[in-house]
């Protein structure tokens, strides 16, 4: 990286831990120091040093309109002009409650908070209210934020920096979390035939993004529907990132399944910190002060986030935006596989709908151990080329690519090339 990234680095070290306040951010799985983001516009962004890049981190998903767009930064000031933030109920975080049951299918009432870990966090917490028990069950390499009970063989920057999935976290409390191999419905069956009775919930990534992007097979998430209605256990779906990204209604929409909640996040802040988890009625009426199961928060519905939010579904909300967004990825992922070919570099990539991720494996990826197979090695020489190319990705091998309605055909074939060679180079 330049002189300037680098010194902020190095400073940045001396006052916060490893530098960097989200842990992947570090780079240390491509052995670079980061570049440190001075602006962003539409899919470019530029760093301290003065170098631009194409942006497929994308924020990590949520700016699926490109950065800076408009409307949104239009609505950001607007509502800044009234104040920034109260702790009291505003009309804008009912047009967003209401704009979401609007688009969710399963949703029929929903909470606002502040980042999708506390999404999870709550909706965890409220299926065991509801269902009064206390076992949960994830999915191998599935990320749902940093609750406690929810590291337990986690994706993201756990499995990018190869730590413990629950170090800090109590044995006691670990213990109530069964972890699973992803698109493996005989091991959901056999876990509820010897702890059924006690299963309070499945939580799951219906398009897993945090291993990389894994497509569910064929049947498995309408199993995780039937096995769980046939126990009284609740289906948690973790839309943080899929969520407005693959269709208007999320995963739920383009698979045609109803979980009982849903968490949300990213897309609907238009950029700014946000969360939210909902689904139906006689589930969330137990939630305070309606209901006992307890969770607050001073910024929950934050008339920022919610202006940002709202400008960026109702964009979003006719859906037409979806058909070129899937072209411009099919030509984006297409051309990589091509380049790939032609370099003689075994790849295996994921796609749905505006997202996916490149292995460097011979071996079909379908859960954690596939993404997992992916040479660390191939990845990090093709992630130093690329940024020296100008193109900006997520440095871990176990993140997703996004693409956004910035990114013209343009951008798109530079990347092609970037790429092409980048992997000549290996």
């Amino acid at each position: 990286m330049g002189e300037r990234s680098r010194l902020l680095f190095e400073k940045a070290k001396k006052y916060i831990p490893g530098g960097v306040n989200s842990p992947v951010r570090a780079c240390k799985a491509v052995d670079m120091d980061p570049p440190f983001i001075t602006e962003a516009r539409g899919c470019l962004l530029k760093d301290a040093d003065g170098n631009e890049y194409i942006d497929y981190v994308c924020s990590w998903g949520p700016m699926i309109l490109g950065h800076a767009r408009p409307e949104v930064v239009r609505a950001i000031e607007n509502s800044a002009r009234n104040g920034t933030s109260y702790g009291a109920p505003t009309e804008l975080e009912v047009e967003m409650a209401e704009t979401i049951v609007e688009m969710v299918p399963s949703i029929d009432m929903v909470r606002m908070v502040n980042s999708g870990t506390e999404a999870t966090m709550s909706a965890i917490r409220l299926a065991r209210g509801y269902t009064g028990r206390e076992e949960i069950i994830k999915f191998d390499g599935c990320y749902h934020g940093h609750a406690d009970s929810l590291l337990v063989s986690a994706g993201s920057g756990i499995a990018t920096l190869g730590i413990p999935g629950s170090p800090g976290v109590p044995p006691d409390l670990a213990r109530h979390t069964l972890s699973l191999p992803f698109n493996d419905l005989d091991t959901v069956k056999e876990a509820f035939q010897e702890f059924g009775t006690r299963i309070a919930a499945v939580i799951v990534e219906p398009i897993p993004a945090n291993m990389g992007v894994i497509i569910p097979d064929m049947g498995f998430l309408r199993g995780l529907r039937e096995i769980t209605a046939a126990h009284d256990t609740l289906l948690i779906f973790d839309e943080v990132i899929s969520g407005f990204r693959v269709a208007p209604g999320g995963a739920q929409e383009l698979y045609g399944i109803t979980p009982d909640l849903t968490c949300l996040g990213k897309i609907i802040g238009g950029g700014l910190p946000v969360g939210a988890y909902g689904g139906r009625r006689e589930i969330m009426i137990k939630v305070a002060p309606e209901g006992e199961v307890y969770q607050a928060g001073t910024l929950s519905g934050n008339p920022l986030a919610m202006a940002a939010g709202l400008a960026t579904l109702r964009i979003l909300k006719d859906g037409g935006i979806y058909s070129e967004l899937e072209r411009k990825a099919v030509k984006l992922f297409s051309g990589i596989k091509d380049a790939a070919s032609k370099a003689g570099v075994d790849v295996r990539i994921n796609r749905v709908a505006s997202m996916g991720s490149l292995y460097f494996t011979s071996t079909e990826v379908r859960d954690f151990q596939g993404a997992k197979s992916s040479d660390a090695q191939r990845f990090k020489i093709y992630y130093r080329r690329m940024i020296q190319e100008g193109i900006y990705l997520a440095p871990s091998p176990f993140e997703a690519m996004f693409v956004s309605a910035a990114h013209d055909d343009e951008m798109i074939e530079k990347t092609i090339n970037a790429a092409a060679a980048a992997l000549g180079s290996l």
